[in-house]
């Protein structure tokens, strides 16, 4: 019979499994009755942790969001894979974001056990930027955090744009995305003030709180975000590639994460822990493969053509893995001929080589 502080941190870690958990799943689990379960809950919830009760035939329970962050249990392959990241954060992402991963990291390593010290001492992980048309500015994360709440809650902001004056007028605008583009964040706002659309740098935002009222959402010009800046930067000058095929997708990992590794497409938060993604290629093969590279769950926004795309890769993938040639092609021989079709839709084109 495990001890009682054993069976707690048992407990917790099935908790932070998965989202909810049937009280009498977690009895069998654990080798307790009903009343034991109940009975460290509450413990946990006297420790800080908020564990909710879920209603429903079987009652249950499931590690609900509180007001402070408590501790929390991973197992040896998620601390290394946390240190990590925090590695690769702290050495690549700009400015605030990679002093507060390089803090985190800090704070991991004083925990963690001998073994996994060791392991994660041998990894020296350095980050090197691709580079972009223009110098990215250090942009703060408490910052990115408030204009996308706004974003969401839809509240219109006050700030001053570029060189703090702070005892200048505050600009006012109705905030409706923010986007990462060649590298650098951007607010895109209807500038109340102006009566006109705006693209915002966010390192140049300094906010004045409190926030103005709610409003509703105005139609943005082309139809969506990633059409207008297209239209912005091009204008601009910003050499935006023309490419024959374009898609939208949702991805599964926080708006920064993707932001670090994208250079040409349009990032958008959706969430803290999901973000909208705009990227072209020469081909829908070519796209679905290019967003596969990020490795999350995805979901196909559109168009048609990029699912299709998805569609034909499992297939290609699921034949490779089991060994089984597609009808018609040999290995090492050359593959088949596009049809006319393919070509009007760009399947199976090759983007020229960069030099």
């Amino acid at each position: 019979m495990p001890t009682a502080s054993a069976r707690l941190l048992a407990l917790l870690s099935l908790l932070q499994s998965r989202r909810s958990w049937p009280g009498g799943v977690l009895a069998e689990r654990l080798g307790i009755s009903l009343r034991t379960v109940r009975r460290d809950v509450d413990r946990l919830r006297d420790l800080g942790y908020p564990v909710a009760a879920v209603k429903g035939p079987d009652g249950g329970y499931r590690l609900a969001a509180g007001t402070v962050l408590p501790p929390l249990l991973f197992d040896d392959d998620q601390a290394v894979a946390l240190t990590v990241a925090l590695q690769v954060a702290a050495t690549g992402a700009d400015g605030g974001l990679a002093d507060d991963a390089a803090r985190a990291l800090h704070t991991v390593g004083q925990v963690l056990p001998t073994r996994l010290r060791q392991r994660v001492g041998a990894l020296s992980v350095t980050a090197v930027a691709r580079p972009t048309t223009a110098a990215a500015e250090p942009v703060d994360g408490g910052v990115l955090l408030t204009l996308s709440a706004a974003v969401r809650n839809r509240e219109i902001l006050r700030f001053d744009y570029g060189p703090a004056h702070t005892d200048g007028p505050a600009r006012h605008a109705e905030p409706h995305h923010v986007v990462t583009w060649d590298g650098r964040w951007y607010l895109v706002a209807w500038d109340l003030d102006r009566a006109d659309w705006r693209t915002f740098r966010v390192d140049r935002i300094t906010l004045r709180p409190p926030h103005g009222p709610r409003f509703t959402p105005r139609p943005l010009p082309g139809g969506d975000v990633a059409t207008y800046l297209t239209g912005v930067f091009r204008g601009a000058g910003g050499g935006s590639a023309d490419w024959p095929c374009r898609g939208t997708v949702l991805l599964d990992l926080p708006a920064t994460t993707v932001a670090r590794h994208t250079r040409d497409g349009l990032v958008e938060e959706v969430s803290p822990g999901r973000c909208r993604l705009t990227l072209g290629s020469w081909s829908w093969v070519g796209l679905a493969a290019a967003v596969a590279r990020y490795d999350a769950e995805i979901t196909v926004v559109g168009p048609q053509p990029l699912t299709d795309a998805f569609a034909l890769l499992a297939g290609r993938f699921t034949r490779t893995a089991t060994g089984h040639v597609a009808a018609g092609t040999q290995p090492g021989s050359a593959a088949p001929a596009r049809s006319g079709q393919q070509r009007e839709r760009g399947e199976g084109v090759v983007p020229p080589q960069q030099p």
